[in-house]
């Protein structure tokens, strides 16, 4: 593997982390504006009770693991009751912990002790949809037409002589209709109801003041118990369009992208969010302790993301028009630019993002598939995204250099965008979730390599074998690899007054397939120089090295910056 420059190793002025003076405290405005979020995807990362199943004891286990790693706060992927139609994402409870998980005191020790160790914690909240399962839901079908209980959701007849086709031609996120039909509480064939995704997720209807009232509640119930704030589940998609219009003929693949929509980014969000923001301003508006809303907000563009980050709003969005770059220094250059002026007029943070529990992990996607290869991309893209100015998110695993697992047997799969796919022209694309979920290795040399407490164990989805060797016991300590790797940026990141929050970069004249660029500030500078090329490139020596991503041979004056490989300089 090649590696990146290990400290005793460096060349003459090369500067380590321990030796990067610079203070963060004075640049600091907002926690998040520069905060790194490490997503925990519940049920993969760490299973305290051997059932196979990660839960909420086991990510309490391994929070000191997060403080060492250097991230800011930890983003838990929803834990609430739910039948797991969708890995919980339907949820029938909001104010319980399902029981597979722990309960109510698990999270709250869970909280406090993140708290102790100087780590924030985001819960996810779910407002666009809920379980089949949900009280309101059964009830609203045990009642039959005309309940109220079915003005919470959107229950319409169904078209054609007697009602047997869908309400209009919205098509599902996970594939086919976006409608279902129900039965009447006498059996017979009723009235169809919206879902957006899996027909056990009932879109709500946000026109209901029920519906706005009990998630005003929600919030204030899980801030009450420390929560420091919320990732907003499809935060697009809470209101849809009058009249629920046809769509026509579209790319189904872009139900998630930058198709234009009737049931996704719809100005009426916009009051709900500033609702949402009062009351996470009730709980404090000092900026190092304030809670924080993050949009999941697909959008037609960053300026479109923006609008849900104006000062009245949210705090963050992701952005998803820079996960789905390629790995390229032209694309990459425009969106960083696009991404950086949208958010100035609205005076949030940019946030960068590679990898999340929906998409095929960043060392294969970005990859051409050679193993090597990929894990030299992944990290010279990691380089890349935080020396950028504003707060960055990593996916669990990302930093032991875990790959996609391609080859899970359909038999384990257990997404169901997989299996309403399954004998499908879909079968196979992206968007098949199950292989970036593989529970985390550890430790030791056999599955679950530490992932639940006993040797031989179970895993909700399969291990590879190749795993033992990418596990944390593995990693660390050892100076070439990825984990220790990930270290040293996060402690740098903290550590360069240059580095972390920001609203600009100062691009340098640079090769076609490379990108270069300074970051200022009154107590430093650093220079952040990629090459996405498949060849070598000779740059001048901008400074000092501070990191690298893969080996960086020194020549005279100049350096010979390899393909696929980011550096970072001290000037």
């Amino acid at each position: 593997m090649t590696q990146h420059l290990a400290a005793q190793n460096l060349p003459a002025g090369t500067e380590t982390a321990a030796t990067a003076a610079g203070t963060d405290s004075a640049r600091r405005t907002g926690w998040w504006r520069d905060a790194v979020i490490y997503q925990v995807y519940p049920r993969s990362f760490a299973d305290a009770d051997g059932d196979g199943m990660g839960d909420l004891a086991g990510i309490r286990s391994r929070l000191p693991y997060l403080r060492e790693l250097g991230v800011d706060a930890v983003w838990l992927s929803p834990f609430y009751a739910s039948p797991q139609a969708d890995a919980g994402y339907d949820v029938s409870d909001y104010r319980r912990v399902d029981p597979m998980f722990g309960d109510l005191a698990d999270a709250e020790g869970l909280i406090a002790d993140a708290h102790a160790l100087g780590l924030r914690v985001i819960v996810d909240i779910v407002p666009n949809h809920a379980s089949d399962q949900h009280p309101w839901f059964r009830q609203a079908l045990r009642e039959g037409p005309g309940s109220t209980l079915r003005r919470r959701f959107h229950f319409r007849p169904g078209q054609g002589a007697n009602g047997e086709l869908p309400p209009n031609d919205w098509e599902s996120v996970f594939g086919g209709p976006a409608w279902t039909r129900s039965r009447n509480p006498d059996g017979t064939p009723g009235e169809w109801y919206l879902h957006l995704f899996a027909p056990e997720q009932p879109d709500f209807d946000w026109d209901s003041p029920a519906v706005a009232d009990e998630f005003r509640s929600l919030l204030r119930f899980w801030l009450d118990l420390g929560a420091d704030g919320f990732r907003i589940d499809v935060a697009h998609g809470l209101v849809k369009a009058p009249g629920l219009p046809d769509i026509g003929v579209h790319d189904q693949l872009r139900l998630l992208g930058n198709d234009v929509l009737p049931f996704f980014d719809q100005d009426g969000v916009h009051e709900i969010y500033r609702q949402w923001r009062a009351i996470l301003d009730e709980y404090g508006t000092d900026p190092e302790t304030r809670r924080i809303g993050v949009a999941e907000a697909w959008t037609p563009t960053v300026e479109r993301t923006a609008n849900y980050l104006r000062p009245d709003e949210l705090h963050q969005a992701f952005n998803f028009q820079y996960l789905g770059t390629a790995w390229e220094a032209e694309p990459l250059r425009a969106v960083i630019d696009v991404s950086l002026a949208a958010m100035r007029p609205v005076q949030a943070p940019a946030t960068w993002v590679l990898s999340n529990h929906d998409v095929v992990r960043h060392r294969t996607r970005l990859g051409g598939g050679n193993a090597k290869q990929d894990l030299l991309r992944a990290r010279a893209a990691t380089l890349l995204m935080l020396a950028l100015p504003g707060s960055a998110y990593v996916y669990q695993g990302e930093e032991l250099g875990l790959p996609e697992v391609l080859d899970l047997p359909d038999a384990v799969r257990q997404d169901p965008a997989f299996q309403r796919a399954r004998g499908t022209e879909a079968e196979g694309q992206e968007g098949m979730r199950d292989g970036c979920r593989v529970p985390l290795p550890w430790s030791g040399t056999a599955a679950p390599y530490g992932f639940g407490p006993v040797e031989g164990g179970p895993s909700w989805l399969p291990q590879p074998a190749e795993w033992a060797k990418l596990s944390v016991e593995a990693q660390t300590g050892d100076a070439s690899s990825t984990l220790e790797f990930y270290r040293r940026a996060l402690a740098l990141r903290r550590e360069h007054p240059a580095l972390g929050a920001g609203d600009s970069v100062e691009w340098l004249d640079s090769p076609s397939d490379v990108l270069a660029f300074r970051r200022r500030s009154a107590d430093g500078e650093l220079v952040c120089t990629v090459n996405t090329g498949r060849q070598p490139v000779r740059l001048p020596a901008p400074g000092r090295v501070l990191l690298a991503s893969g080996d960086l041979p020194p020549v005279g004056d100049e350096v010979l910056l390899p393909a696929d490989t980011t550096v970072w300089w001290s000037c």
